[in-house]
């Protein structure tokens, strides 16, 4: 797996590097170690440092914006949908069950370096728990995750909707999939 020094001048590894974090892999470990939470400003990355928390798109788009800052090309930030349910994300709970649903559309961000996935929203994050779950994946960049990446998961989802004749609305799916991200958080 690739690791580099922090060197850059930039305000952001100034900031890491002040912390102690001056390796790619000291950073990775630092960023699974972040709570899980919602950051004030999704897009605003140095809010996972300062806030400390962060969801799977603020700290994958802040891994990103370092590896960008450090000329490492090669790590792209990753959207994937995949079949969100509570045996590939346990956490959630019964949320779907009790609505007699088998999976939602998740929208979750990683980072892929080569054939390598990297995903660092928590020390117990496993992507091979989802991988066989994806409905499609999409390079994005660390300014998508926020008011792109949420309507492309909503415009994904209103179509499943439609393409599955799912029996609820897409108010009452957006609800319910807020209650296993909340569950996400606890």
């Amino acid at each position: 797996m690739i690791d580099f020094l922090l060197t850059s001048d930039d305000p952001l590894s100034k900031l890491l590097v002040e912390k102690g974090i001056t390796s790619w892999h000291t950073l990775i470990d630092f960023i699974k170690n972040v709570p899980y939470g919602r950051n004030a400003n999704r897009t605003d990355s140095k809010l996972v440092i300062t806030e400390n928390r962060g969801t799977c798109s603020s700290k994958h788009a802040l891994l990103k914006k370092i590896a960008n800052l450090h000329q490492q090309t090669d790590i792209e930030l990753i959207i994937g949908i995949y079949k969100m349910n509570a045996t590939n994300t346990p956490k959630i709970g019964t949320v779907l069950t009790d609505h007699d649903l088998t999976y939602i559309p998740e929208a979750h961000t990683y980072l892929r370096y080569h054939n390598i996935t990297i995903d660092a929203t928590s020390v117990n994050s496993n992507f091979d728990l989802i991988k066989d779950d994806l409905l499609l994946e999409e390079i994005i960049q660390p300014d998508q995750v926020g008011e792109y990446k949420v309507n492309y998961h909503q415009n994904y989802i209103k179509n499943w909707i439609i393409s599955e004749e799912v029996d609820f609305s897409f108010t009452k799916i957006w609800e319910l999939r807020e209650q296993c991200i909340a569950n996400l958080s606890l």
